[in-house]
């Protein structure tokens, strides 16, 4: 049996570049040999060129591959699911693409960019379309979806950039008499806690703003809600599945990146510290939210429970971490997938579209 051309994308140009990498590194060294042929195509940091990388993954996850000159060979995607390799000095040549999946995360990739290229290209692809990724995406968007749906999640002010300076007066005001304090400012079209702040004052929320603008050019402000941090994990196109939930203590004031990535501060409960009926409301929640936004393949859905076991949708996540740590490939292998199991069912579904 010829095996499947399985195109690994990573990198890119994202506040989340690091991420993908340890994500890709996880993916490539999970994926089955003898199934797939792994077609590993690196894009620079700053998003200006593409390489097909034959050199060690170590390098990949230890973000060395780019100087790894010796094993690069630039390419790109043409229509006709074709990577096209252009070695310097030499003809262009050509390799079917079966199959891609873009491990990257935040901008370029999760808004729906590379979905849409790929689309373009005639390429299959793991995970959710260009319209579904890109409103998963936009924070403000996902809210305004879910409202009509009649979803319970946080309010929110959203606030754009162009409007800030004349408009601060007003939202500080708002969010006192709205909210209080604390509340959460995050960027709209963000992923990896990147750019957010709890903000405990009036004081703190300018500079939370300024932070989360830098980002992106919309931002919310959430109200603050106390509960328990649970992440469900969906899989599937037409009927979809809802892994367990998963429950995360950050061990700090919230769940940022240094929290994810960096320290050892987080306690991870599998499955969560929840009451059977609560649990199984949640995971009915998430695959009615992963239905509503359009989603395929995969996404993770997040929440909050309160005391009052009241459940409140967070955020969706379509592209989540894929390391063999991450949450989502973890909820999975507890109802007894393997890494390499989750990676090909992935896959799977992805050249059912």
């Amino acid at each position: 049996m010829n095996k499947i051309n399985f195109c690994c994308l990573f990198g890119g140009n994202s506040s989340e570049y690091a991420v993908s990498l340890k994500s890709a590194y996880g993916v490539i060294t999970n994926t089955d040999t003898e199934k797939y042929n792994i077609l590993p195509v690196g894009i620079t940091r700053d998003g200006s060129a593409w390489y097909l990388y034959r050199g060690a993954y170590e390098n990949i996850r230890d973000g060395k591959w780019i100087e790894d000159t010796e094993h690069l060979t630039p390419a790109y995607l043409t229509p006709g699911s074709r990577l096209c390799l252009c070695p310097q000095g030499e003809p262009a040549s050509y390799l079917t693409v079966d199959v891609a999946f873009p491990v990257m995360h935040g901008a370029y990739s999760e808004d729906g960019r590379m979905q849409g290229l790929l689309d373009m290209c005639g390429v299959s692809y793991v995970g959710p379309g260009c319209i579904a990724s890109g409103c998963c995406m936009d924070k403000g968007i996902t809210k305004q979806i879910l409202k009509c749906q009649g979803i319970p999640q946080a309010r929110a002010i959203l606030v754009a950039k162009e409007d800030l300076d004349k408009a601060y007066d007003r939202i500080r005001f708002a969010v006192k008499s709205g909210f209080g304090y604390p509340v959460f400012v995050k960027p709209a079209c963000a992923g990896s806690s990147v750019g957010v702040s709890r903000v405990e004052s009036d004081r703190e929320l300018r500079a939370a703003l300024d932070k989360a603008l830098a980002e992106d050019s919309k931002a919310l402000i959430e109200e603050f809600i106390e509960g328990r941090e649970i992440e469900v994990a969906v899989m599937g196109n037409e009927n979809p599945i809802a892994s367990p939930c998963g429950e995360i203590d950050p061990g700090a004031a919230f769940y940022d990146y240094e929290t994810k990535y960096v320290s050892s501060t987080a306690s991870y409960y599998i499955p969560a510290r929840l009451d059977e009926e609560v649990a199984n409301k949640v995971r009915s929640l998430a695959q009615r939210i992963y239905k509503a936004m359009g989603c395929r393949g995969l996404s993770r859905v997040d929440f909050f429970v309160k005391k009052d076991n009241t459940i409140i949708f967070n955020e969706i996540n379509t592209l989540p971490g894929f390391t063999p740590i991450s949450m989502y490939p973890k909820l999975f292998m507890h109802m007894g997938m393997t890494y390499s199991e989750v990676i090909d069912n992935l896959l799977t579904l992805a050249m059912e579209k």
